[in-house]
């Protein structure tokens, strides 16, 4: 495809991806997290297998492919949003972000001891600074809340599932796996939240546009894109370009909710977008 294309692409999408965590920080003070994700991709599940079915997409054929699909919505939905939603009740939404994108990091180590890929010793000292602009990141305030926990969970989900995608994935129509593995994930989240959380539910001008937001433009839009170019090549090189998200997360939180940009997130985000950048620019990778 187009490489310009593409990058439209992966511009859009880590936009979409960094506008929600300030978008659904917003929600939370009408929504409890569980809920309000899980209707968020129910809600964009449906709409794409009503598409789906509509436009005659290739479902999978036997139920083993059925479950790749499953595990996919379990670690790349339910997994990596239960986790940011919640966390966004502690921390910032520039901290939930900076936190959840460092998964690119993780490819490159789950890869590694999972999957055998051979990465150069280049790569290897990106994932540490990665990890030091992480400490910097949280600054003085080393105290581990729960949010912080939380941000680091749904980055270890969200590298599961990009392992998960980049093996099964090409087998499968991009709408099919992104509306499937929405619906499946937001099923869970859907009975978590009955038996986890106290249910909250404001409905009002706000809390419907965040809905609306979220399973729309954050999540149908969004996923289509993101899958589509994630499909393309290495996930840890695709998975590169995610340094742009966190940038967005902390943007839109400056832009929406006045957070403050200080200067240990400045640096331990600059420190964790050049780790990212040496993991997964300079060098092929051997499998």
């Amino acid at each position: 495809m187009n490489k310009f294309v593409l990058i439209t692409f992966v511009l859009v999408s880590t936009a979409l991806m960094g506008s929600s965590f300030s978008v659904g920080k917003i929600g939370l003070q009408y929504i409890s997290p569980l809920l309000m994700v899980g209707v968020r991709f129910v809600m964009a599940g449906i709409l794409m297998v009503i598409y789906v079915r509509i436009t005659r997409k290739p479902l999978p054929k036997d139920f083993s492919t059925w479950m790749k699909v499953f595990l996919i919505g379990l670690f790349q939905t339910a997994g990596v949003f239960a986790a940011i939603f919640i966390s966004l009740r502690t921390i910032t939404a520039g901290q939930s972000a900076i936190l959840t994108f460092m998964n690119p990091l993780l490819v490159v180590i789950f890869g590694s001891l999972i999957l055998g890929m051979k990465y150069h010793l280049v790569q290897w000292g990106g994932v540490i600074l990665g990890f030091v602009g992480v400490m910097i990141t949280l600054g003085g305030q080393f105290d581990f809340q729960f949010g912080t926990i939380l941000g680091f969970g749904g980055a270890i989900s969200w590298a599961i599932a990009t392992l998960l995608v980049n093996r099964w994935g090409k087998s499968l129509n991009t709408w099919v796996l992104s509306a499937y593995q929405m619906l499946f994930g937001g099923l869970v989240l859907l009975l978590c939240s009955l038996l986890f959380e106290k249910v909250q539910l404001v409905l009002n001008p706000t809390s419907v546009f965040v809905i609306l937001w979220l399973a729309i433009m954050a999540s149908v839009v969004q996923f289509t894109m993101w899958f589509f170019v994630l499909q393309q090549g290495n996930p840890a090189k695709v998975s590169s370009f995610l340094f742009l998200a966190p940038f967005f997360g902390v943007l839109t939180g400056w832009l929406l909710l006045h957070e403050t940009i200080g200067p240990t997130v400045i640096v331990g985000g600059l420190c964790i977008f050049g780790g990212i950048f040496l993991v997964n620019w300079t060098a092929k990778v051997k499998t």
